[in-house]
């Protein structure tokens, strides 16, 4: 089935880095070095730490930076190295020589995650150019040092920007009119802004994560007071949604879920819980913004059930969700391409979601997590045709869906006593995001069925000179015996 579906997209036969990374290497390396020098050996390993360093602190599971890691190394002859990743650290380890064999070891630190989206598409064509041997060890070093040095595709204040087009368009999707776009506008801005002078500082993440909730809430109950004093009527939970989905989407859940689902649970649970440590952050910041409201003698109004969507403002939501990605998109410093397509892939989500799934009745959960699918698999086709990483159109693709409204309403009913309430709608909020995070990793894998590149299987013999026994070690020292050389006088020598 999956060889019939793979036909229908095979196009112009292109394939991600990922899955070309997951196929075998190639019979000979493309660019070789000598595999009994220490120095060369360990420069190659160096380098693939570095590719892996960008690749993890930009979103990539470990299970795809592994494959990459292995792809650049056997690109070079390192046919057999050993990878491990643990969180934010990475060890290659191989061993060189034929009678001895030498061990050779790197270690890698990830010093933070990014998420930095230009500098994940510069390296995927690196590995591109590696892989199909036209860039030598020294030139991909080179290449490294210059994206390092390299700032990000545009400036800071165009990312703010970002995330401020995010915020507005989540606002309208949600429900909301111009006035409430305008001001989830205005307060995402507020938010990034001040975030990104905090970072500047070194302040924690957590606490950059309550800072951001009491902004998401303050400055939308005091527009609501003064938009209710000149006759306007605005809804004050859509702007605080929206900011709480700004504050979600820079979170490492759908990263955590895919490490967990693809064999790395150590690095999964740390994920894990750190996205819940800083979920919960926001959760404090929305409660001490409803607090700082009271003493200041505004009261928020009772949240309101949503009225059916009817055909106009279905489409308007499909498109904020397009909208909304996009902005995600360029608040990450992704190229305009990749802004394109992550636009395109929320598009065909956020269409399924309000055109199928919610007119049929579909629960939030259950829809959300379909949407995702379908998100997954529409992105990953999508990056394998224009040659971008999958990992971009699937984060940026579901951040519209983001439990954002869920969890101020379970922020709401808790600090006005209805403990119930609260806590179904803060354990409907983890249920939506887990379910997006596993949607969009089976979307993806089906995405990688329909497009990988057939396997090959490695030659033995490499699998046999990577063993280091006993045996081989003491042939290894044992001096070889002299062979007698009969010549043609009948003579014989040694």
């Amino acid at each position: 089935m999956f060889e019939k579906l793979g036909s229908l997209f095979a196009g112009s036969g292109r394939i991600a880095t990922i899955d070309a990374a997951k196929a075998a290497p190639p019979p000979s390396p493309l660019a070789p070095i000598d595999l009994t020098d220490h120095a060369q050996v360990a420069a190659v390993m160096d380098l693939a730490a570095r590719i892996g360093d960008i690749l993890l602190s930009s979103g990539t599971s470990n299970s795809d930076t592994k494959a990459q890691i292995h792809a650049v190394t056997s690109a070079y002859g390192l046919h057999y190295c050993h990878v491990d990743i643990t969180m934010n650290t990475i060890t290659i380890f191989t061993t060189i020589g034929h009678g001895r064999k030498t061990p050779v070891n790197v270690f890698r630190v990830v010093r933070s995650l990014t998420t930095d989206f230009s500098k994940l598409s510069e390296v995927d064509r690196l590995i591109r150019s590696i892989q199909a041997g036209a860039t030598p060890p020294e030139v991909a070093e080179k290449i490294l040092d210059e994206l390092a040095a390299k700032p990000a595709e545009y400036g800071a204040w165009t990312a703010v920007m970002g995330w401020g087009v995010m915020g507005g368009a989540v606002a309208v999707m949600l429900g909301g009119g111009w006035l409430v776009a305008l001001t989830a506008f205005v307060t995402s801005v507020l938010i990034m802004a001040m975030n990104t002078w905090l970072g500047r500082n070194q302040l924690p993440l957590f606490f950059q994560n309550v800072f951001g909730g009491i902004v998401a809430t303050v400055p939308a109950a005091v527009i609501y007071s003064l938009a209710a004093e000149l006759g306007f009527r605005i809804s004050p939970s859509q702007i605080i949604a929206s900011g709480i989905i700004v504050l979600l989407a820079g979170l490492t859940l759908v990263q955590s879920l895919q490490d967990g689902i693809t064999g790395a649970p150590v690095t999964a649970s740390a994920r894990f819980f750190e996205t819940l440590l800083f979920t919960g952050a926001i959760v404090a910041g929305v409660g001490i913004g409803i607090s700082l409201t009271a003493l200041l003698g505004i009261s928020l109004p009772p949240l309101e059930t949503t009225a059916a969507p009817n055909f106009t403002s279905v489409t308007v939501r499909v498109i904020s969700g397009a909208v909304a990605a996009a902005g995600f998109a360029v608040a990450s410093y992704a190229e305009w391409s990749s802004v394109a397509i992550s636009a395109l892939t929320a598009l065909a989500g956020s269409g399924f979601y309000h055109f199928v799934l919610v007119p049929y009745g579909f629960g939030s959960v259950i829809a959300a997590s379909v949407a995702a699918v379908v998100i997954g698999l529409a992105g990953g086709l999508l990056a394998r045709r224009f040659l971008i990483p999958p990992l971009i159109t699937a984060i940026a693709g579901i951040t519209p869906f983001l439990p954002g409204l869920s969890v101020y309403r379970g922020m709401y009913a808790a600090m006005h006593e209805q403990m119930l309430v609260g806590f179904t709608n803060i354990a409907t909020a983890l249920a939506i995001a887990c379910g997006l995070a596993a949607g969009v990793v089976l979307g993806e894998w089906v995405a990688r069925r329909l497009r990988r590149p057939p396997k090959l299987n490695p030659y033995r013999y490499f699998r046999a000179t990577r063993r280091v026994t006993f045996q081989q070690m003491a042939q290894a020292a044992q001096p070889r015996p002299r062979r007698r050389v009969r010549r043609a006088r009948g003579h014989s020598v040694e």
